[in-house]
């Protein structure tokens, strides 16, 4: 089964951080804070403005993305949980490839 968002609206699937630990104790899956990161499944075509144009959004699928903690509606999907949200929950998006190149550039010479 395929999903289409409408207008402004994402889905995402939640990305794992592996298992928490705190002090050497391994913290159960009750007890876990939901990941914050997530990779976009899907994408809507974008906003529409009062002149009736959409405004394409920034994100796009396959970005590896930030968002708040209480963003979005969860939804369950073929046995999986994903996310719907608007793009303005979107807090950020990573791209490592920038990260790696910025962290090189910004070392100083001894």
């Amino acid at each position: 089964m395929t999903i289409r968002p409408l207008h402004d609206r994402i889905v995402v699937q939640r990305i794992d951080e592996g298992e928490q630990k705190v002090g050497g104790i391994i913290i159960p899956d009750s007890a876990k804070e939901k990941p914050q990161q997530g990779k976009v499944i899907a994408a809507g075509d974008g906003k529409s403005k009062d002149d009736g144009k959409r405004v394409p959004l920034d994100v796009k699928p396959g970005d590896s993305i930030l968002f708040g903690k209480h963003s979005g509606q969860e939804i369950k999907l073929d046995g999986n949980e994903y996310l719907i949200m608007r793009e303005d929950d979107v807090l950020a998006v990573v791209e490592e490839g920038d990260i790696k190149k910025k962290t090189t550039k910004t070392k100083t010479k001894k």
